[in-house]
C-alpha cells in the first residue's frame, strides 16, 4: 500500500478543526506495529522485547544512513538545486520549503508540488500552499496559512540574512550550530521533525557546517515516542544518552535516528525525497550493536 501526500483544499480553512486523533469528525486509531516478545533482550535499546523489531531498527537506521550519505554524494532532485545553487540565499530558502512543503512519496514525483509552488528569496513572494498536495511530514497548517513563512522571513531579516541567522557565531563548532539553528528556528508552525530535517539536509548537501549532536527530542511528535518505546526511558537526558551511544556502537550517524526511528513504528516508511537503500555495513555494524 502506498502512503499517499496530504492534500489541503480553500475551503478547509474555514472549517472548524477537529480535536487531535479526530479526521473528519471521526475519531481515528491508529495502530503502531510491534512484533510479539520473543525473549529479545538488549542494553543498547532496553525498550526492545523482540528480535524482529530490533532487526526492523538496525534496517531502518541503515536505510537513513545510507540517505544521508546520498544527499551528501549524489543529491536527488530539488535537492541538488541546493547544493549547487551559486546563490546561498536561494538555496537555503529552497531548501526550507523542502522541508516545510515536504517531499511526496511514491508512486509521485517527490518534487511536484514544490516545482508548482516554490518562489524566488529575493522576489519576496510566498508560496501558495491551497489546495496543495503535501508530503506526510510537512507541518503545514491551513488555520495558520502563511504566517509561519512570514515567520521565517522575519527571522532571517533580523540577522541580515539567512546565512548569517543559520551560521551564528562564526566561532561555533558544527554540533554548537546545528543546536543553536535547531532552538532559533523554534517558529511557530516548524515543527521539530521539520527542523531537524532541515538543518540536516543543508549540513550533508554542503551549504552549511552543520552536525546533528543529538536526536534533540524536544515534542511530542512520531520520533520522540519511537525513541521512547525503543529506548524504554521518557527521560529526555536518558533518552539522549541512549541515541548517543548506539549511534556511536553502530558507528552510525546520530541523525539517522531521526527518520529511522519514525520508520520503525510506522505501517509504510517515508523516504523524503530519497530512494531507499540499505547501506549493508550500516546494518551488520547495528545489527552487531544491538546483538540480534
Amino acid at each position: 500500500m502506498e502512503r499517499k501526500g496530504r492534500t489541503r483544499d480553500s475551503a478547509s480553512a474555514s472549517r472548524p478543526r477537529a480535536p487531535a486523533g479526530v479526521r473528519g469528525g471521526r475519531l481515528t486509531i491508529r495502530h503502531e506495529t510491534r512484533a510479539a516478545d520473543d525473549g529479545f533482550r538488549t542494553p543498547a535499546a532496553p525498550g526492545l522485547r523482540s528480535s524482529a523489531d530490533a532487526q526492523r531498527l538496525a534496517e531502518e537506521l541503515a536505510y537513513a544512513s545510507a540517505r544521508i550519505a546520498t544527499l551528501a554524494q549524489a543529491p536527488p532532485g530539488l535537492y541538488a538545486e541546493v547544493a549547487s545553487e551559486p546563490d546561498l540565499e536561494e538555496a537555503s530558502w529552497l531548501a526550507l520549503l523542502i522541508a516545510y512543503v515536504g517531499p511526496l512519496e511514491p508512486p509521485d514525483d517527490p518534487f511536484a508540488t514544490l516545482r508548482d509552488v516554490r518562489t524566488s528569496w529575493h522576489s519576496g513572494e510566498l508560496p501558495n500552499l491551497a489546495g496543495a498536495k503535501l508530503g506526510p511530514r510537512s507541518p503545514y497548517d491551513d488555520a495558520r496559512g502563511e504566517r509561519t513563512l512570514i515567520a521565517y522571513r522575519r527571522w532571517a531579516e533580523r540577522a541580515g540574512s539567512q546565512a548569517g541567522a543559520i551560521v551564528g557565531d562564526p566561532s561555533w563548532s558544527e554540533t554548537q550550530r546545528f543546536e543553536r539553528a535547531f532552538e532559533r528556528l523554534s517558529l511557530p508552525g516548524l515543527d521539530r521533525r521539520a527542523r531537524y530535517d532541515l538543518l540536516v539536509t543543508i549540513g550533508a548537501l554542503g551549504r552549511y557546517q552543520l552536525s546533528a549532536p543529538s536526536l534533540l527530542v524536544s515534542e511530542d511528535d512520531a520520533v520522540s515516542r519511537a525513541a521512547k518505546r525503543v529506548f524504554g526511558i521518557g527521560d529526555r537526558l536518558v533518552l539522549e544518552r541512549r541515541v548517543a551511544e548506539l549511534a556511536d556502537a553502530a558507528a552510525v550517524p546520530i541523525a539517522a535516528f531521526d527518520l529511522a526511528l519514525e520508520n520503525w513504528a510506522a505501517p509504510e516508511p517515508i523516504t523524503l525525497g530519497v530512494p531507499r537503500v540499505l547501506d549493508q555495513a550500516a546494518f551488520e555494524r547495528t545489527r552487531a550493536a544491538l546483538g540480534v
